[in-house]
This record gives C-alpha cells, sequence and structure tokens, in this order.
C-alpha cells in the first residue's frame, strides 16, 4: 500500500484514510449489516424526511448504500458510521472527486436524535473538513432541501455558503452550498 498526497492508495486512488475523520469517534464504512441501525437513526428525524421523502426503509437504505452519481465508482463513496463504542451516533454518506477532483461531496449527513443539540455533528464536520484538507481537497460541497430551515441552519453554522444555484431533483428544489477548505 502506497501513501499519495494524504490519500491512501491500495487498488484505486480515492481511498481516504477515514480512521483520521474523527479523534472522538470510531469511524468505519457502514454495510447491509448495518441497515437496522441507520433505520433507527434515520426514523429519529421525521422533520428530515417531510422535506426529503421517503421515510427510511430497508429497501431505501440498502439503495442508498451503492447509490453513486454518474461516472463515479463505488471505491469514490464513503457510506460512514461515527461510534461511541457500539452506539452509532452519527452517519455520513460522501463521495470523493465529485463533482471534480479537488471537491468531497456530502450526500447525507444525520446525527443520533438523542445527541442533536450538542454541538456533536458540528464537530464532526470540522473534524471532517480538516482531513479533507490534509488530504488535498479544496471545496466540500452538499444540498439541503429548499425550505428545511433546520437543515440550511446547521450547514450555515459549519460556514458553508450558498452557491446560488438552485435545481428541481424530482423532490423538490436543492439548494447547493460550499465550503472552500
Amino acid at each position: 500500500m502506497k501513501k499519495k498526497r494524504g490519500i491512501i492508495d491500495s487498488c484505486c486512488e480515492s481511498m481516504i484514510n477515514i480512521k483520521r475523520l474523527s479523534d472522538q469517534y470510531c469511524v468505519r464504512r457502514l454495510n447491509k449489516k448495518d441497515v437496522s441501525l441507520i433505520e433507527t437513526l434515520q426514523k429519529g428525524h421525521p422533520l428530515y424526511y417531510e422535506f426529503c421523502p421517503p421515510f427510511p426503509s430497508v429497501q431505501g437504505i440498502l439503495n442508498d448504500l451503492k447509490a453513486l452519481p454518474a461516472n463515479k465508482k463505488i471505491s469514490d463513496k464513503f457510506y460512514l458510521g461515527f461510534f461511541q463504542k457500539e452506539k452509532l451516533i452519527a452517519i455520513m454518506d460522501l463521495i470523493v472527486k465529485y463533482p471534480n477532483k479537488d471537491t468531497v461531496f456530502i450526500g447525507f449527513f444525520m446525527v443520533d436524535k438523542e445527541h442533536c443539540g450538542q454541538g456533536i455533528g458540528s464537530k464532526i464536520i470540522e473534524d471532517c473538513l480538516k482531513e479533507f484538507k490534509q488530504q488535498e481537497f479544496t471545496f466540500v460541497s452538499l444540498f439541503y432541501m429548499k425550505g428545511n430551515r433546520q437543515s440550511k441552519a446547521f450547514w450555515e453554522k459549519c460556514q458553508f455558503l450558498n452557491t446560488g444555484i438552485e435545481t428541481d431533483n424530482g423532490q423538490g428544489t436543492v439548494v447547493v452550498l460550499e465550503r472552500k477548505l
């Protein structure tokens, strides 16, 4: 295994060292064995799913575990769990080098309901952004569903800025945000 620009390179150059994404939580890839943990965490946030249906289901989660934008490989996708001992604290779905080689795209981030409002989500995001910068990424982008004031407030608190891009994704209008690292 060789190391290239801070990116771990075993069989593909987009592998990131997920262990370095948090100094407080154990971070690992989630898989189909984790579906019940993921579903439990997601069901604690019914407001999110009012803006971004459908409501969590086993099949929906299985689909999300492998969902990719066009022209991306599964090796570019990281569906991650942040654990405190055996407790799933947060979920993050990210894609490296998307939409360009300098950007990490966060497709989904959610903190366990019991741990919301304690600054845990913001801390996880800041730790991840520091590591992405160390790995020589320049931007992190994401979107939220227009009208979801809770999501908007969280991402603005994390210093993501509105790009001015809004588009219909078939479920509603998404607002694209970005943060320069």
